[in-house]
């Protein structure tokens, strides 16, 4: 009986360990490999508070950051840029990958749209850029206040939101807050246009 009971001890330790190797251990050291490609920088503090954002109102959830080779459905023909490689990833954690694209990818914001007043008004309200969108507009991101001469909005360091007529409160001014900020200038930094060493055929 002694013996059975550490043979069954002894199986039930190794079972252990070797998930735990291969499904923590081998993969960790595989990921710790992994070079950041020649060109991709670090994010800076507004663009990594601008992440936590991103990931705080969950845009993940609509939007992806993964470009797919050819072959493997249309990224390349709307030209949303090189297939997307590990090394793109480096500095991303957790990664932000996504699973769903109910909006386009965004892997390639910040070279598509690289207009910070674009994405300004794009939060604000979608629809005065991009006329029959279905995502939902972030007002909270924003705040409105009379309207001063804009001396008075460079003094306060504040920056205004030239949202097009139509979009814009009445009588008022659309102000961004340092949320909306620091999330334009993570999406900004979303430009993986430079170049990486080809890996061999992706469909094969």
């Amino acid at each position: 009986m002694y013996i059975r009971a550490s043979v069954f001890f002894l199986g039930v330790l190794a079972t252990l360990f070797l998930g735990w190797t291969g499904l923590t251990l081998i993969p960790e050291l595989q990921i710790s490999e992994i070079q950041p490609a020649a060109g991709l920088k670090p994010y800076t503090d507004d663009q990594l508070r601008g992440r936590a954002i991103y990931i705080r109102e969950g845009c993940v959830y609509c939007h992806s950051q993964q470009t797919r080779p050819e072959g493997f459905g249309a990224d390349q023909k709307r030209g949303w840029g090189r297939p997307s490689v590990p090394g793109d990833y480096v500095y991303d954690r957790p990664h932000l990958l996504g699973t769903m694209r109910t909006g386009p990818d965004l892997f390639n914001i910040g070279a598509r749209q690289p207009s910070e007043d674009w994405h300004l008004i794009h939060l604000y309200n979608p629809r005065a850029t991009s006329p029959g969108s279905i995502m939902p507009p972030y007002p909270w991101l924003f705040k409105e206040d009379e309207v001063f001469a804009k001396e008075v909005y460079a003094a306060r360091g504040e920056r205004i939101v030239p949202v097009p007529e139509g979009f814009a409160p009445k009588g008022k001014v659309v102000i961004a807050t340092k949320d909306a900020l620091d999330l334009v200038a993570y999406l900004l930094s979303l430009d993986h246009t430079y170049p990486v060493e080809e890996t061999g055929n992706s469909n094969e």
